[in-house]
């Protein structure tokens, strides 16, 4: 059992190296595209428009993602260390990176921060929207730089610490699980006249899994700030708790807004408002004090409390497993 434990945590910091290092691989064989696409085509088989067969077929859909992701991962983990745990650990340490994603929300968030840097507003809202769901179009400078600010405090939970976590507890199997419940809740959790109830399940088993992992993230990301606060006046870790107890259940999702919370108490911005979905207007609540613009700057300060959050949630991990290590 502590061999296994010396290679789980092993293979858990190569990953996060990997994940820091190289980033998300654009393949069309990458893992998380391959559940992506078994979602697509479970849904065109099984999909139903309302009622209670719509919340079963989306039911059925659920498990028929998780149960072959569940036991493909199971089955190439067993065989791995089956042969040999160093081979064991090295496709723990390949499958634990393919479910972190703070190296590809860096890479894809600087982006737009240098498109608005060199005044190329037309790129800005195209690279934007590649990690956005809203519309684009509408937005000035501040408003792309807001939404990529959002976007990388909110998937601070969601991309990087609570796969950790879930690694962490059960191994890649785990993190697959996982990402799977993140992807189908991406594709299907929407509340419209498509999958208001189709996506029903797919939304609240993704609002359980990050119930938890999302209210760590805040609390990581607050000592991140408190950490960064020692050497720099950008951050504040009481402005982060205080705008946090007051607007983190500002989303309609009980975990959206925990992290989103976080980030603009940390670096004393406004985020959240309205936005456009589809060309339809939606209106959402704002989040932290309007004391002055969203700057491009501000993008790299969020990438700042991501990779802080992460690095503090690593230490914990390694605490609490080195502690229940010592015990007979």
């Amino acid at each position: 059992m502590k061999q296994y434990v010396t290679c789980h945590m092993t293979a858990l910091a190569v990953a996060i190296i990997l994940d820091i290092v190289l980033g998300d691989p654009h393949t069309r064989l990458h893992p998380i595209r391959l559940i992506g696409s078994l979602i697509d085509r479970l849904e065109r088989l099984l999909y139903r428009k309302e009622g209670s067969a719509a919340i079963a077929a989306g039911a059925a859909l659920w498990a028929a993602v998780i149960i072959p992701v569940a036991v493909v991962s199971s089955l190439i983990m067993y065989a791995g260390y089956s042969v040999d745990p160093r081979i064991g650990t090295s496709l723990e340490a390949v499958m634990t990176y393919f479910v972190l994603a703070a190296g590809s929300l860096r890479n894809e968030s600087m982006k737009v921060f240098t498109d608005l840097d060199t005044g190329d507003i037309e790129k800005a809202r195209y690279d934007l929207s590649m990690i956005v769901g809203r519309d684009t179009e509408r937005l000035n400078g501040d408003g792309v730089a807001k939404a990529a600010v959002e976007t990388v405090a909110e998937n601070t939970s969601d991309g990087v610490v609570a796969p950790l976590i879930y690694t962490a507890l059960f191994g890649p199997v785990g993190g697959f699980v996982y990402k799977a419940i993140n992807t189908m809740d991406s594709m299907l959790g929407y509340r419209n006249e498509r999958y208001e109830y189709f996506g029903k399940v797919a939304a609240v088993m993704d609002d359980a899994a990050n119930l938890i992992p999302s209210r760590l993230s805040a609390c990581f990301m607050i000592a991140a700030a408190g950490l960064y606060g020692l050497v720099s006046k950008n951050y504040s870790a009481r402005s982060a708790y205080r705008i946090w107890r007051r607007d983190r259940m500002k989303h309609k999702s009980p975990n959206s807004a925990q992290t989103e919370s976080v980030c603009a108490g940390a670096l004393g911005i406004r985020l959240g408002g309205d936005s456009y979905y589809g060309g339809i207007l939606v209106e959402k609540p704002y989040i932290g004090d309007d004391t002055r613009p969203v700057r491009p700057e501000d993008i790299k300060k969020a990438i700042n409390l991501m990779f802080g959050a992460e690095g503090v949630c690593t230490a914990v991990i390694y605490i609490v497993t080195e502690l229940i290590s010592t015990f007979p």
